[in-house]
Order: structure tokens, then sequence, then C-alpha cells
């Protein structure tokens, strides 16, 4: 067996909350066309990322952890929703304005805090209670919902996993669109 058929989805998370924060500090440092073109591709991960984590893991993760899940999850979701709206402004924005590197730091500040929570509150869990191979089918179905998810921030579609199953696709195809005319 190969180790791609032990991957899991806290495994798939972990690895995408390590490429975020990489990215992060790629925009950080880059400059002109370089700086937006990692700009987008950071908004179109944290978008596809957030999507499937409301759609697959979340709910999960809520029964996962019992009588805290609602707490819990709720607290992440309320952070998801305040990261989807300071996105959609850092998009709008634009990375040549003034403003912009000193609002994304702050925002790499916040979404790392988030992960960590995460990563602690939400997929420690997941390991000690979730059968390993309900994860490993997890992290497939994960990885299809992001083929499926907008890949831009629509912080009025809002976080529940109802909403991303009904509206997700038909808005990632005109995301998909809009991406394809900006890179043409």
């Amino acid at each position: 067996m190969t180790q791609t058929q032990h991957r899991d989805v806290v495994d798939v998370l972990m690895n995408q909350h390590v490429e975020i924060k990489a990215l992060f500090n790629r925009v950080a440092s880059a400059q002109g066309d370089q700086k937006r073109t990692l700009f987008f591709d950071l908004v179109r991960l944290l978008a596809v990322h957030e999507s499937a984590e409301e759609q697959i893991v979340h709910p999960e993760a809520r029964r996962a952890l019992g009588d805290r899940g609602d707490q819990v999850v709720d607290a992440r979701l309320r952070e998801e929703s305040e990261a989807k709206q300071v996105l959609s402004e850092l998009y709008d924005l634009g990375v040549d304005h003034p403003g912009f590197d000193e609002r994304l730091g702050a925002f790499a500040a916040d979404v790392s805090e988030h992960a960590a929570s995460e990563e602690v509150e939400e997929f420690e869990q997941l390991r000690r209670t979730v059968e390993p191979d309900k994860l490993q089918r997890m992290a497939s179905v994960f990885e299809a919902a992001e083929k499926v998810a907008p890949t831009r921030p629509h912080p009025a579609a809002g976080e529940s996993a109802a909403v991303n199953l009904l509206a997700g696709p038909p808005i990632a195809v005109f995301d998909k669109i809009r991406d394809a005319l900006r890179r043409t």
C-alpha cells in the first residue's frame, strides 16, 4: 500500500493549513504581478478549503465532540464567517492598495489562530473518536467537495453545510468563469 491510501481527512486538513501559512508568507514577500497571482491562489485555496470543511468536517466534528460540539463548531463557523468578510474586503482592496499588507498580516494571524483552534479542538477529537476508515473516506469526499466549491469568498452565502451544498456549485461555476477570464 502507498502512503496515499492511508491518508485521512485530518492529514488533508493539516497539510492544507501548512500550505495556507506558507502562501500567506509568499504573498507578504512578493511584489507586483507575482503578489497578485499568489494572493489569488490564496483566495482560491481558502475559499475551497472552508467550503469543503463546512460541508464535510464540521458536521462530523459536531457529532464527535458530543456535548461540546455545538459550542466548538459554532465558534469556528463564526470565525470563518468573519474570515470570508475580511478576505472579500482584501480581494476588493487589491494588492496594490497601501493598506493591503497590514490588513493581510492581521488576517494571516487570525487565520493561523483559527487553524490552531481547529487542530486542537476538532481534529484531535476526530482522530480519537471516528474510525480510521471513515476518516479516509472523508478525505475523498472532502477533496471532491473542493472541486465544486466556490473559488472566492461569498460572505452573504452563509456557513452551513446545507447552504454550501445547494449554493456552492452554481456559485463555483461563476467563480471559475471569472478565474478563467482573469487568466486571459
